[in-house]
């Protein structure tokens, strides 16, 4: 790897920030990806051999896992093998090198290889700890091991999605772990900030709970069941609790779904005028409530006999805010997406160019870039435990006779 390679991933927000992971599949790897994707130097720890279980997840073409080019890109590969005691020492070479500590292991496995809290704090005064854990660091669960779909249904999302008379559905996609990747990297620039203007600054601790971030951005059941009593349901599409009165999917004549939104009254009053419906009879936030089976049967109807394109022309005249549901070749098709440059092209030594999401959010001034896909296992050890460390080729050789990296 040569310092080049290094340097033209150097774009974005967070150049110079330093983050190691002890972390794998998704939640905390994707706090990372957040970080690298910003410019972040981001070295991802896996055992030699195996590596991290996502490079084998999900499907392949001509053998390469596709998942993990996307999970692990814009990130450095070392191995190390953390069950050794020179591969703990070497860890604890990284921490007191990193800006940010990242580690998803169960409590019991982090202190008895010092990269808990104490340990962390004691080599790196300054750094900042996120520990993303199934239940969270100060339960009586904290030891016990944990995945996001545990999380997504403790949270009460999974209650909340789905029809009345069917069971409760997860997304179809990591949510849990995703939510907390995203909740994760939030809470790290939220320490680098205080980091960066009070000079007392004594690190930070960040413990994350996989269901805590979707019961944090779920605002108002808490509320609702401590003030009114009650329970909220699956309501299918239309929400247990709207912001207005339209919302749902509807299906038109050419068999296309399509998903009609509302947020405001006069969002509400566009639908009744384009249904015929008498504009007066929704004039205030109750009327509208009241009539929302009403418009939910007529919108229905209205769309069920019309073409997808007529109906989206027609919700775009009137003003109702309206989308076809997207499926994966609906995104690779749309002039929207193209507009945005919200799917960039990367090459990949397996695979050739292959397409990904872009750097999201899109900074203007200082964008991130994507420059380079998930890497080979161990494909950076030269560069970070011999350039970045100081590690002499010499120890360096040892380590790996020994099988430590």
């Amino acid at each position: 790897m040569t310092d080049d390679h290094h340097d033209a991933g150097r774009r974005g927000q967070l150049c110079d920030l330093k983050v190691v992971e002890f972390a794998h599949v998704v939640a905390g790897p994707l706090a990372g990806s957040m970080l690298a994707d910003q410019g972040a130097d981001v070295v991802h720890v896996e055992p030699p051999g195996s590596g991290d279980a996502a490079r084998a997840m999900g499907p392949r073409r001509d053998g390469a896992p596709l998942w993990f080019k996307v999970a692990a890109r814009n990130k450095r590969s070392v191995t190390l093998d953390l069950h050794q005691e020179e591969g703990r020492r070497v860890a604890h070479r990284l921490v007191a090198w990193a800006d940010v500590v990242i580690v998803t292991l169960r409590a019991g496995r982090l202190s008895e290889w010092g990269l808990d809290w104490e340990s962390v704090h004691r080599l790196n005064p300054k750094a900042v700890l996120l520990q993303i854990s199934g239940y969270g660091a100060t339960s009586s669960l904290a030891d016990a091991p944990g995945f996001g779909k545990m999380g997504e249904a403790r949270s009460g999302v999974v209650h909340l999605t789905g029809f009345p008379d069917g069971p409760p559905v997860h997304t179809g996609f990591s949510h849990g772990d995703a939510v907390n990747g995203l909740m994760g990297a939030y809470a790290v620039l939220a320490a680098l900030h205080r980091r960066e203007r009070d000079p007392d600054f004594d690190g930070e601790w960040i413990d994350l709970a996989l269901f805590e971030p979707l019961f944090r951005l779920v605002e108002w059941q808490v509320i609702v069941h401590d003030q009114l009593g009650t329970v909220p349901e699956r309501s299918g599409n239309q929400l247990a609790v709207a912001p207005a009165a339209v919302i749902n999917t509807y299906r038109s004549r050419d068999g296309e779904w399509i998903t009609v939104t509302s947020a405001t009254l006069r969002s509400v009053r566009n639908v009744a005028r384009l249904l015929g419906l008498p504009e007066e009879e929704f004039e205030t936030t109750e009327a509208q409530q009241a009539g929302r089976e009403r418009l939910d049967t007529a919108l229905r109807d209205w769309v069920a006999q019309r073409p997808v394109d007529e109906c989206l022309e027609l919700f775009a005249r009137n003003e109702v805010v309206a989308s076809r549901v997207f499926d994966a070749a609906d995104i690779a098709a749309d002039p929207v997406y193209a507009e945005r440059e919200d799917i960039v092209t990367v090459e990949d030594p397996d695979l050739g160019p292959v397409r990904m999401q872009a750097v999201i959010p899109h900074f203007r001034q200082s964008p991130g870039q994507v420059w380079r896909t998930g890497p080979a296992l161990g494909e950076d050890n030269r560069l970070v435990y011999h350039h970045w460390l100081g590690i002499g080729d010499e120890e360096l050789a040892e380590l790996e006779q020994h099988g430590v990296v």
